[in-house]
């Protein structure tokens, strides 16, 4: 089995940009790209879980989303570094576009993403974490059986190491 560390994207990879979809509005937060390449370099997957329900609230259409994660990806690459996966709920049940207008397993806290990439990937849970800045990131991760590492600012990438060497479930960094 695989471990991972799923990363929420807004307020955590990236500065906090209420209904982020366009590259020029992203910036990486100090460390992010430490983080994941930490990763990539200890065999951990490295998967995103971010709520986006700009597309049910008709905000933007899925295909910025997709654009903004493929380009993640691009400048992670000229670091030496890659996102495994990317998973997002575009769902609100109070949104304004009907397709996306359900209640749904995957928005945040509920476990749906991570429990599909789980599955899609092989994840033992009890050797993987979520990092995220919200209440709504530990809950999620408890519910899949993770650790949830609260991110408050500053380096992710150390509040990332932290929050693994705090882990007693696991030896932290074998």
């Amino acid at each position: 089995m695989n471990k991972a560390v799923f990363f929420d994207r807004d307020g955590t990879l990236n500065e906090e940009v209420h209904f982020l979809h366009r590259i020029e509005d992203f910036t990486w937060t100090e460390g992010a790209i430490e983080a994941v390449k930490f990763c990539n370099d200890h065999n951990y997957l490295a998967i995103v879980i971010t709520n986006q329900s700009g597309v049910a609230r008709g905000y933007y259409p899925e295909a910025d989303i997709m654009k903004l994660h493929q380009w993640m990806n691009e400048q992670l690459r000229e670091h030496g570094a890659h996102l495994d996966a990317i998973y997002y709920c575009p769902h609100l049940a109070e949104g304004k576009i009907r397709k996306y207008a359900i209640e749904c397993d995957c928005r945040k806290p509920r476990p749906g993403m991570l429990l599909r990439a789980q599955k899609d990937f092989d994840v033992d849970m009890s050797k993987s974490y979520l990092i995220g800045d919200g209440d709504r990131d530990i809950q999620c991760a408890q519910a899949a059986g993770a650790c949830g590492i609260r991110y408050t600012g500053g380096s992710l990438y150390e509040t990332l190491l932290k929050g693994i060497q705090r882990d007693n479930r696991i030896e932290a960094l074998s």
